[in-house]
């Protein structure tokens, strides 16, 4: 009986720490295709979790970006990531190269 406790807690343990610790800490650059252009965005991870998402360079339409940077970066942080994450009406281009760029930008963070 001992025994299964101790191996379920094991368990337990390695699966939160694999969970907590998802990507290695750092900042990391990604790319995606917008609308009317390519959008860089920063991606900074600090102890394993997203910490914060930053639009860097696009050619976007600026209030279209900015509604979409601001919704999504706020998901993608609280998600520590893009899954779940829907695009935002009316900046949906915008929206898709966002989470693209974030998304090359965590592949670089696992």
């Amino acid at each position: 009986m001992i025994k299964h406790i101790v191996l379920a807690l094991t368990f337990a343990a390695v699966c939160a720490s694999v969970q907590a610790g998802a990507y290695k800490d750092g900042t990391y650059i990604g790319e995606g295709n917008g609308n009317a252009s390519k959008i860089q965005v920063e991606v900074v991870v600090s102890g394993g979790k997203i910490a914060s998402v930053n639009v860097l360079k696009h050619g976007e339409t600026e209030p279209l970006l900015k509604a979409a940077q601001k919704k999504l970066s706020k998901a993608i942080v609280k998600n520590n990531g893009t899954d779940g994450v829907a695009a935002v009406s009316g900046a949906s281009n915008s929206s898709r190269g966002i989470i693209e760029a974030v998304n090359k930008a965590l592949d670089k963070a696992k």
